[in-house]
């Protein structure tokens, strides 16, 4: 067996990141390592065209994990919060005021609208801001109609109330607890989705993940460690293969 210790996807601390990330920021892990999607990259650098395919509105760098990309995926997952300028607002509307969104922004222009995105320890929320909305307007929220108009209010009114719950001088740093087994999950499925693409075996990829000792005593020929390594590098590849548009909740 060769030693694979010195590759970039064996060491787990690299993948913590991965546990507190939301499924949109998720989907965007499995869709970066797609070898399609990165020569689209470099054959199709940012045309829209390309990107519509991969449920994208522009291409984004496959070099940035999710804490550093810009995305903007298409159509809007169901939790954007698309913001509008108010043409008859009451006289004590509340204005719209780019400072007091909370946490670290990122802010682009897609070619229609800004789309920013705003982080901060243990929450996420991403807003589409239309044209002609200024700050100190007065505005709207809006909800896409259709089939799925309650669903979508449902989880649109989460997101409202996670800014209206936040304070105003948001903390650097908060204290978690223990990851749950849904982001275990997603860290172990990703680092053998990367085993899998460096071509390290199953063996190898188990000993990255779990260590040396677990695979002496767990290895058999049809189950336990063996089996486990062997469905997680599958379901990596089928959420890299399209299954991150449920992640990203495009469907």
């Amino acid at each position: 067996m060769a030693d694979r210790s010195a590759d970039a996807w064996y060491p787990t601390a690299a993948y913590l990141y991965v546990l507190h990330l939301d499924g949109p920021a998720l989907a965007w892990e499995y869709l970066r390592r797609h070898p399609d999607y990165r020569r689209d990259w470099l054959r199709r650098h940012r045309q829209p065209v390309a990107a519509h395919a991969w449920g994208l509105r522009l291409l984004e760098d496959p070099a940035l994990d999710a804490r550093d990309a810009h995305l903007d995926w298409f159509p809007d997952p169901v939790g954007v919060l698309q913001l509008y300028p108010d043409a008859d607002p009451p006289p004590a509307a509340d204005a719209f005021e780019f400072w007091r969104i909370p946490g670290h922004k990122r802010l682009i222009h897609d070619g229609k609208r800004l789309v920013l995105t705003a982080h901060w320890p243990g929450c996420c929320v991403r807003l589409a801001l239309a044209p002609g909305l200024a700050d100190g307007m007065a505005y709207l929220y809006a909800v896409r109609a259709g089939a799925t108009a309650c669903a979508s209010y449902r989880t649109f009114t989460a997101e409202l109330d996670i800014l209206a719950t936040v304070d105003a001088a948001v903390p650097a740093a908060a204290a978690r607890s223990r990851p749950t087994p849904a982001a275990l999950l997603e860290l172990h499925t990703l680092q053998a989705l990367d085993a899998a693409l460096a071509g390290a075996s199953l063996r190898e990829t188990a000993v990255g993940l779990f260590g040396a000792d677990a695979v002496a005593a767990g290895w058999y020929a049809d189950g336990g460690l063996r089996s486990r390594v062997r469905r997680l590098v599958r379901r990596g590849q089928s959420l890299m293969r399209g299954g991150y548009r449920r992640l990203a909740q495009l469907d």
